[in-house]
């Protein structure tokens, strides 16, 4: 099977790459993906989480959190 038609998300250039900072829906509100992980990665970090967060500061937390609770290695 084509990688291509395999993982196509992954497979978009720069989709993974692109900063944060430049996420064109970056304001909107961050998803129920991103609000349920973040919710847990919170819970685990003994911290608090804020439902308000915009898809960007969202990510920002999620990578923060990981490198705390150790689950993002």
């Amino acid at each position: 099977m084509d990688k291509t038609t395999e993982h196509p998300k992954e497979d978009a250039p720069g989709n993974a790459e692109k900063p944060v900072d430049d996420w064109v829906t970056g304001e909107e509100p961050m998803t129920g993906a991103q609000a349920s992980y973040l919710q847990t990665l919170s819970e685990e970090a003994g911290e608090e989480f804020d439902p308000d967060l915009s898809k960007a500061d969202a990510s920002k937390r999620i990578d923060a959190l990981q490198e705390k609770t150790g689950r993002g290695a």
